[in-house]
C-alpha cells in the first residue's frame, strides 16, 4: 500500500486555474456588502498608514448604525492591510457580535487585481460557508470589483464610507443598493 501524503495549498493556489463565478454553487445564496473606508487625513509617511479623520470616523458610525438595522451579524470580514481599514472596522465592529471569521487579505488594496480579488472573495465565503460577507477596500478596487461580480455594470463610485449590496444567487450577482452618509441622511 503505498502512502500519500495530502498537502492543503493556500487558497490564493487553490485558485489558480479557477475561474470564481464557478465557486458558488448553484444553490448557494450569499450577501456580500462591499465598504469602502472612512475618510483618510493624508499627513502619514506612507499610503498604508493614513488615519482616519474624525470626520471620517463620524460617517462611518453612522453608516455602522444605518447597516445595523438592515443585517443583524456578519458570517466572514475580509479587510484591507490598511490601517484606515482596520480603523473602519473598529468603528463598524462596535455595531456588530464578533463575526465567525474574519481575515486580513494582502489581495484586496487599492491596487489590488479586481479578478484576484473577487476570486479570494467568493472563495473564502464558499470556504467557510458564509451567507452574509462584508469586505472593507479602496478605491478603485472596489467599483471594479463591483464590475467583476456583477455582470454588465459599469465601475461605481463609492464614496468614503459607502457601501454596496451585491446578492448572489449561485453563480449570479445583482447590485441591489449602494448607500453613503449624503444618501442615507
Amino acid at each position: 500500500m503505498a502512502n500519500s501524503c495530502f498537502v492543503e495549498l493556500p487558497l490564493a493556489l487553490q485558485l489558480a486555474n479557477n475561474d470564481f463565478k464557478s465557486l458558488m454553487s448553484s444553490e448557494r445564496s450569499m450577501q456580500l456588502f462591499l465598504m469602502r473606508h472612512g475618510e483618510a487625513g493624508f499627513n502619514a509617511a506612507s499610503d498604508r498608514e493614513r488615519i482616519l479623520t474624525e470626520s471620517g470616523r463620524y460617517h462611518t458610525r453612522l453608516m455602522s448604525d444605518w447597516l445595523s438595522q438592515r443585517v443583524s451579524e456578519f458570517d466572514l470580514v475580509l479587510l484591507s492591510p490598511y490601517l484606515r481599514v482596520q480603523q473602519t472596522w473598529q468603528e463598524l465592529s462596535q455595531f456588530f457580535p464578533t463575526p465567525r471569521k474574519w481575515q486580513v487579505l494582502d489581495d484586496i488594496v487599492p491596487s489590488g487585481d479586481p479578478r484576484n480579488a473577487g476570486d479570494l472573495i467568493l472563495a473564502y465565503a464558499d470556504q467557510y460557508k458564509a451567507d452574509k460577507v462584508l469586505v472593507i477596500s479602496h478605491m478603485p478596487l472596489l467599483g471594479y470589483l463591483v464590475s467583476e461580480l456583477v455582470l454588465g455594470i459599469e465601475p461605481p463610485l463609492f464614496p468614503t464610507s459607502g457601501i454596496s449590496l451585491i446578492d448572489y444567487h449561485g453563480e449570479r450577482g445583482s447590485l441591489s443598493w449602494q448607500h453613503a452618509p449624503h444618501t442615507i441622511s
